[in-house]
């Protein structure tokens, strides 16, 4: 009996190990359950905190609706949002919380590989993608981006928008982000000098355009464009490759997921790598690519950094 029992629990630690290992990278649902939910919703509020030094966020934990209410202020406006799972949603809204996504993802430090993808993978993006699907699924919560960029409608937004030059090109985007778009172009052109690769990248550019009022493609969300957040940049003869998932679908339907990533126009790594250092994440690490876009998500890159680290962590111990 007494064998028995430490084989079962022998079993149960393996099993609780093995539980631990496959579900890491999603370890905001691993804690869910823990005795650190607490801390680990902190420690993600915190990201939130990183991003947006200019925005203040008051937290305390409403018993009633069992959620930390967040009270958050930016200039002289205020507003008290939820954070219902990374959502930050006002209070009418919680009791749909489910309709929303999180503004926190999983965002890969390198290019999905369509030579990896199996076919479980090719199935799963084909329904992701149909348009029904898109269209109905999840919203993407814009209540936080609304206080903090003041883009609740077109007329608020065109109000921050202002003419830009990034990249010796003209463009029009959010006042917030210019200072941010002129430390990239900064950087862009230093490694130029000694970076031929990067200098053909600018030399082939044929646009820079941020600022159009739009949602996204098959989908009611609000594209970043629409705030002004997002910067396409487009080279020069750019149709002798792919740049976009959805135009590539119109010419293959059913295999445009697997088209070579050789195929795919890119930017040079190390101009992602300086987007990303200043908080804007690529559209071309998406399994929907979109290779000409960037947007301004510092949260999502803080979150993956910290998502890395706890991950080396793990692996380390």
């Amino acid at each position: 009996v007494l064998l028995y029992r430490m084989f079962d629990m022998k079993k149960i630690f393996l099993v609780s190990l093995i539980l631990i290992f496959f579900n890491f990278n999603f370890f905001s649902e691993v804690l869910q359950n823990s005795t650190n939910q607490t801390n680990h919703k902190i420690e993600l509020l915190k990201l939130f905190e990183k991003a947006y030094p200019q925005v203040q966020f008051k937290k305390s934990f409403d018993k009633n609706v069992n959620d930390w209410k967040i009270e958050i202020s930016v200039n002289e406006k205020k507003q008290t949002l939820y954070w219902a799972d990374g959502k930050f949603l006002p209070l009418e809204e919680l009791a749909n919380k489910d309709l929303y996504s999180s503004l926190l993802y999983y965002y890969p430090s390198e290019v999905p590989n369509p030579k990896d993808f199996t076919e479980e993978d090719i199935l799963r993006i084909k329904e992701f993608t149909n348009p029904k699907n898109r269209s109905e699924g999840k919203g993407s919560p814009q209540f936080l981006y609304n206080l903090i960029y003041e883009v609740e409608t077109r007329i608020s937004t065109e109000a921050k928008i202002k003419s830009h030059s990034f990249l010796g090109k003209k463009t029009n985007a959010h006042q917030f982000i210019h200072d941010k778009l002129n430390l990239v172009q900064s950087d862009i052109y230093e490694i130029a000098k000694t970076d031929s690769e990067v200098q053909t990248f600018l030399d082939r550019l044929d646009s820079a355009d941020s600022y159009a009022w739009r949602v996204i493609s098959d989908s009611g969300n609000r594209s970043f464009h629409s705030m002004g957040l997002a910067m396409d940049v487009l080279p020069k003869g750019w149709g002798q490759k792919n740049l976009y998932w959805a135009w590539r679908r119109d010419i293959d339907p059913q295999n445009w997921m697997l088209l070579d990533l050789d195929r795919r126009w890119m930017p040079p790594g190390k101009v992602i790598g300086i987007f990303e250092r200043h908080g804007f994440i690529w559209g071309g690490k998406w399994i929907i690519w979109d290779n000409m876009h960037f947007e301004y998500r510092p949260e999502v890159i803080l979150f993956n950094e910290l998502q890395s680290k706890l991950l080396g962590d793990f692996t380390d111990n």
